[in-house]
């Protein structure tokens, strides 16, 4: 079975960030393991707080999985703080790594559903610098694709020339996603790596308010990635997934959570 590993925050509402990345990964036939960045105390109305993990646990949490295992793919969520970022980009841009075939996807993190900053200006540079060059795909939403570009997307063609953009400046594959877009009647994300760009839409599901649908989405990428399928079959398999689960959420206490796990 292959090996997957997620750095990302704790959600202790169990429907995002590291739990919702180990769900996906055994739902898609792989073997997840994780790095926890940092802890927080939310459920899907709010978060009440977060508490960063040490720099130094972080990267000891990601060696000992290494030691002993061997990720195909990794993906990071929620990682908080500039120091944290540097860890991992510190370890991923090592010239011991660097002859791995493993893919790293980005899952950016820094701006939430509910348009609030999660990261800081200096934790911004180090991933716009250090991080971003190493990874195999980043994966935006709107507002992320903003301030990696300094313009919002619109229109499905602004999605795309942010794509082609954020490819330019950083050199990895975008997946910008427009869940969140405008005066459109399905859910359309762009993917473009340099050479394939793809278009990927999905009827919107009424009456479900779901959480953790980006954790899940690049999760399901990370998974297709150590299943050894390329970055476009990978994508596609993401957008399938992501797509079922939110059609297949069930209503726990006062709120919706992903289904297909």
């Amino acid at each position: 079975m292959p090996v997957a590993l997620t750095i990302a925050g704790s959600d202790s509402g169990g429907g995002a960030g590291v739990q919702a990345d180990l769900k996906t990964f055994a739902a898609l036939g792989v073997h997840g393991t994780s790095a926890i960045a940092c802890l927080t105390a939310q459920n899907p109305k709010r978060v009440l707080a977060v508490e960063s993990c040490s720099p130094q646990m972080l990267r000891q949490q990601i060696e000992a999985v290494f030691e002993e295992f061997n990720p195909a793919a990794v993906k990071t969520g929620m990682l908080y703080s500039a120091p944290n970022i540097r860890v991992v980009a510190e370890f991923f841009g090592s010239s011991k790594l660097k002859t791995k075939s493993l893919k790293l996807v980005v899952d950016p993190m820094m701006v939430s559903t509910s348009g609030a900053r999660l990261l800081q200006p200096a934790a911004e540079k180090i991933l716009r610098e250090q991080l971003l060059p190493l990874a195999a795909l980043v994966t935006p939403n709107l507002d992320e694709a903003e301030i990696l570009t300094g313009r919002k997307p619109a229109s499905i063609e602004e999605m795309r020339a942010a794509a082609r953009e954020i490819h330019s400046r950083f050199g990895c594959a975008a997946l910008v996603k427009g869940g969140h877009l405008r005066g459109v009647s399905e859910a359309v994300d762009i993917f473009f790596d340099g050479k394939t760009e793809l278009l990927l839409s999905a009827p919107f599901v009424k009456g479900v308010r779901t959480h953790g649908t980006g954790c899940t989405y690049s999760a399901a990428i990370c998974a297709a990635l150590a299943l050894e399928h390329d970055l476009p079959r990978a994508v596609e398999i993401g957008k399938d997934f992501i797509t079922a689960a939110i059609a297949g959420s069930h209503r726990i206490g006062n709120h919706f959570v992903l289904g297909c796990f």
